[in-house]
């Protein structure tokens, strides 16, 4: 993490923390497909992450923490774009499958409820479903 990174509003942290998060979980297979890269621009333009700070965290990832966010609602959505990566290549690496629920407690995601929690998002893009879909679906798996 740079100097510069003690000048960002409490947002954009979150926003490149979550993004570093994704990053990571790119990386837990050691390689990072064109889909993947494709998908990272995405979510870095989404993010209002700039190109060096894309690139920062490409090069160094776990710089940045695993930074829960206050609402539930974008606990989930955070969740969402992660199994997104995870599914973004074609298949879905056991490495994977650790970090997603690795990063799932650090999301704030209770350790009893972590493997529903990441089976059912596993399943539920199997089954090609939406944020909305998505977020009900979790919501039932981990009642709060």
């Amino acid at each position: 993490m740079s100097i510069s990174d003690y000048n960002l509003s409490g947002a954009q942290k979150r926003n490149l923390d979550h993004f570093a998060s994704i990053v990571r979980l790119a990386l837990s297979d050691n390689v990072i497909t064109e889909e993947e890269k494709d998908l990272l621009r995405r979510i870095a333009k989404r993010l209002h992450i700039l190109e060096d700070k894309y690139n920062e965290i490409l090069k160094n990832p776990t710089d940045y923490p695993v930074d829960a966010p206050q609402s539930y609602d974008e606990r989930i959505e955070h969740l969402f774009d992660l199994t997104k990566m995870m599914f973004v290549d074609g298949k879905v690496a056991n490495e994977e499958v650790n970090v997603l629920k690795k990063v799932s407690i650090g999301l704030g995601f209770p350790i009893k409820n972590v493997e529903k929690i990441v089976n059912k998002a596993i399943d539920l893009f199997e089954k090609d479903c939406d944020l909305e879909c998505f977020s009900e679906a979790i919501k039932k798996v981990n009642r709060i």
